[in-house]
């Protein structure tokens, strides 16, 4: 991607294009199955989707630290390898042109910065971190579609804060949070060895997995309205 490759992860739809893109921006254990699998996910919607590994191949271990920084500062590399992915994915022959972004954890911190920082035409930010005064972050933003967890410790009220940053910006949202959830529901990751138990504690994560279909369901119908409508 761009004038360096970046390693990357495409998934493409069957049958003819041009489809509308997404860049899927993984959470903090980086270029996993799981991820991928939602790239996939994406594909088998109509999507043409890019997983662009952030951690440039190196272990998640080694990057995540980085990356969470620059997540919160709004700016870093990981901010130019999103945007990088969003123009390739933008300029390729089967790409409408139309591009959104879908984030988790981690990454739902850094698609919700992105929403406003690019020209994306709509965001998923799951279980995503909110940015510093979240109104002035989110000026300008695309349309938002975001879900929460209310037994997620670690984001505690954030789906109201978010929701009303997003009223006051003007930007079209769908924002929910789902009652005895926690984090990660959207997906199957596991954490590795003693992190599991901790992540439990920490972040209620194996909570609500069931609140799923419903996230995904939102995502695609959000998606729809805003990325598919210029081509049907």
């Amino acid at each position: 991607m761009g004038e360096r490759e970046l390693p990357g992860y495409l998934a493409v739809p069957g049958g003819a294009g041009p489809w509308p893109g997404v860049v899927i921006v993984f959470e903090a254990l980086g270029n996993t199955g799981d991820m991928r699998a939602q790239a996939d996910r994406f594909a088998a919607n109509g999507y043409l989707a890019v997983l662009p590994d952030l951690y440039d191949g190196a272990p998640w271990v080694r990057c995540v630290t980085k990356a969470m920084r620059e997540m919160r500062a709004g700016r870093g590399a990981a901010y130019d390898h999103i945007e990088a992915a969003r123009s390739w994915l933008a300029g390729r022959d089967d790409c409408t042109g139309d591009v959104g972004v879908c984030g988790f954890c981690m990454g739902g911190g850094f698609a919700l910065v992105a929403a406003a920082k690019y020209d994306f035409k709509a965001a998923a930010v799951n279980y995503g971190m909110l940015p510093r005064r979240p109104e002035e972050a989110l000026r300008g933003a695309c349309p938002v579609v975001a879900s929460y967890g209310a037994a997620d410790p670690s984001l505690r009220g954030a789906a109201g804060k978010l929701e009303r940053a997003l009223a006051g910006s003007g930007a079209a949202h769908d924002v929910k949070e789902y009652p005895g959830t926690g984090h990660s529901f959207m997906t199957e990751s596991a954490l590795p060895g003693p992190l599991g138990p901790v992540a439990k504690i920490a972040f209620g994560m194996g909570r609500g997995r069931e609140n799923a279909p419903d996230g995904w369901n939102r995502i695609f119908a959000f998606f729809d309205g805003h990325l598919k409508k210029s081509t049907m």
